[in-house]
């Protein structure tokens, strides 16, 4: 079966949330389908976890470890609401690692609160109306619980942002945040469904993919010790574990428009 990245596919859009939703969302996307034979698309793991808008109800992408491959209707619009690091355990009051690799119904997990959520929202003739329409039911709907943890939210920015090559880092975390290792370990998976070194392989990937998008003719061999990795070598193979190609083959599918 073809498949061809998520967002090489159709049109994709993000901007920053809404005031109302940024206590627990950083970001809201709208991926709209091509019209006509959509082929599958593969969703590389970004550590992020989304509570989409689809075919009129509410369902939540959880964090993946492995590139997913899903089949999405042919004109189809999915509106996303992307959590901030940290936030969505305390949001949905499930454990990111529970949701590990799933998509499920937002109603799998709050059952009638969630039908509830879904009936707020009116029908909009236009897209635009549509979002502002799910931002005012999230926005009433994220008042009412806990905002995102900060260590947590810390720590993912420690860990995206990469340490220096002589720095251990783990060691360094458990300096830092004043925990225990087992501690460390726990807070990890609840709130980003792995422990420290996952994230930290799959941050590192997409810090290359940022660096690939702004470096111009820059080799692949430099970007690659400049995102963290100890060669160029070790970067093909954690492109194939992540998204299933090489890094070349990765830079033509995001060229497409």
């Amino acid at each position: 079966m073809e498949a061809v990245l998520a967002q090489a596919t159709g049109s994709f859009q993000e901007r920053p949330a809404d005031r109302r939703l940024a206590a627990a969302f950083t970001s809201v996307w709208v991926h709209r389908m091509r019209d006509r034979d959509a082929p599958p698309v593969v969703i590389t793991p970004d550590a992020t976890i989304d509570l989409q808008w689809i075919d009129g109800r509410f369902r939540i992408a959880g964090p993946d470890r492995e590139p997913q491959i899903e089949i999405l209707p042919s004109g189809a619009t999915i509106v996303g609401f992307r959590f901030r690091p940290g936030a969505a355990a305390g949001w949905l009051g499930v454990p990111a690692n529970q949701i590990v690799g799933e998509r499920l119904d937002l109603s799998d997990l709050w059952g009638v609160r969630a039908r509830h959520l879904a009936g707020s929202v009116r029908a909009m003739p236009d897209l635009a109306g549509l979002v502002g329409q799910l931002e005012k039911a999230i926005g009433a709907c994220t008042q009412d619980h806990r905002v995102a943890d900060a260590a947590m939210g810390f720590a993912f920015d420690v860990v995206d942002q990469g340490l220096p090559a002589d720095k251990s880092l783990v060691p360094f975390l458990l300096r830092t945040l004043h925990m225990s290792e087992r501690t460390l370990r726990r807070r990890f998976e609840e709130s980003f469904g792995y422990g420290p070194k996952t994230l930290d392989r799959i941050l590192r990937f997409h810090r290359y993919r940022r660096l690939r998008q702004t470096s111009g003719d820059a080799s692949t061999a430099v970007l690659a010790v400049e995102a963290g990795y100890s060669d160029q070598a070790h970067l093909i193979r954690e492109s194939r574990r992540l998204s299933g190609v090489t890094p070349s083959a990765l830079a033509d599918a995001s060229s497409i428009t």
